[in-house]
């Protein structure tokens, strides 16, 4: 019993080490490409037609590759990153190059939340387009980021989970490697309830953020 618990502990802490790295990193990378996508659309304060659709273009191409064939067609990449395509750090690579892409659109979504007329007036008096991002947009959009981060969160975790058919460690290599090959259906069980309850302390944890942030429940 006590092996079967350190087990279980053993892939939680690697799964939570996977989708945290690959949630902030997903973030370095997708939330300044949201804002750009955002700010170079045609009603955007910096519209760049060319710029917003060949960087559309890349986005969507990434977003349309399904996780599972990513995670095997960078495998050569992950390699030369990492230097091995197996364990928990070797899944951040693909995690990442998946995620980033989703982050970015969930940025742009939350951008174009921003009332027009707050926009307008930051433009009015004067504010730079780099003002307008760190000091209207951003901080406007708070609530609508929080809320795209929790979401974003569980789809990682939902990739980490398909990770474990190729060796890609945590929860998802437990339920595939000790539960489905030996079918032993407590485990997978096990796994899963592990999975719902991490998933759910994650979205609590962004509804209690969006409710601290947002000032229409205040």
């Amino acid at each position: 019993m006590s092996g079967l618990i350190g087990l279980f502990l053993k892939g939680l802490m690697e799964t939570l080490y996977m989708v945290l790295v690959s949630t902030a990193v997903s973030y370095i990378i997708g939330l300044p490409i949201g804002v750009i996508l955002n700010i170079t659309d045609k009603d955007g304060i910096c519209k760049n037609v060319p710029v917003n659709r060949v960087l559309g273009f890349v986005v969507n191409f990434l977003r349309s590759v399904p996780f599972i064939i990513l995670l095997v067609t960078v495998l050569p990449l992950t390699r030369l990153i990492v230097g091995t395509t197996i364990g928990s750090t070797a899944t951040i690579v693909p995690l990442v190059i998946s995620a980033a892409p989703f982050v970015s659109r969930m940025v742009e979504s939350s951008l174009q939340e921003v009332d027009a007329g707050v926009i307008e007036a930051a433009e009015s008096m004067g504010s730079s387009p780099f003002q307008i991002i760190t000091k209207v947009l951003i901080p406007e959009a708070k609530p609508s980021l929080i809320t795209g981060a929790a979401i974003a969160i569980t789809t990682i975790l939902g990739y980490t989970a398909m990770a474990g058919f190729v060796g890609g460690g945590g929860l998802g290599s437990i339920a595939v490697n000790y539960g489905y090959y030996r079918y032993d259906d407590v485990t997978m069980y096990i796994t899963v309830i592990i999975l719902v309850i991490v998933v759910q302390i994650f979205q609590e944890i962004g509804i209690r953020a969006v409710k601290m942030t947002d000032k229409r429940l205040k």
